[in-house]
């Protein structure tokens, strides 16, 4: 299990506030991407983060263009989840390829808070939180072996190394 610190928010949280439209075609290391997570939704979220920590929210997180920063931003600034009601599909594999889990669980996100602590078993498909247990659908072996391995591109890295082609 991993525990992490609740960054919450609504809906409709889109790509162009989770990574700046005016950063997309700006080739930055991935300590810079982090620095400008979130910035034009909570502008301390930067700064304030923790390796660990874990963003809730409503529906339809990641809407919007199809900016795999997105999700990368988050990443690089130590986000080890995102439990949302509701994904955009692009958001959702593109979290995925980066390895960032993303979690549904509309129960969940309703009785979350802001600043309290839960712990994510992606394993056995469990948050645990204040308020309770809730249950989500496990994640697949195939998906929990790309977010183990870093994202897809070292997870395929690896697959070539263990092929040994």
């Amino acid at each position: 299990m991993n525990k992490g610190k609740v960054w919450k928010y609504g809906d409709n949280v889109n790509t162009d506030v989770i990574f700046p439209g005016k950063y997309t075609y700006v080739l930055m290391e991935p300590e810079e991407m982090a620095k400008h997570a979130l910035e034009d939704l909570d502008p301390g979220f930067a700064a304030q983060v923790k390796a660990g920590d874990i963003i809730v929210a409503g529906r339809n997180f990641g809407c919007g263009s199809s900016r795999e920063q997105a999700a990368s931003c988050l990443k690089y600034a130590g986000v080890q989840a995102v439990i949302a009601v509701s994904f955009a599909r692009i958001f959702f594999r593109n979290a995925i390829n980066q390895g960032l889990p993303v979690v549904q669980s509309e129960k969940a996100v309703r009785n979350i808070s802001a600043g309290e602590e839960v712990e994510v078993d992606f394993e056995s498909g469990q948050i645990k939180a204040e308020k309770g247990t809730f249950k989500f659908h496990a994640l697949p072996d195939s998906v929990l072996n790309i977010l183990q391995a870093g994202g897809l591109i070292e997870y395929t890295k690896l697959f070539i190394k263990n092929d040994g082609t």
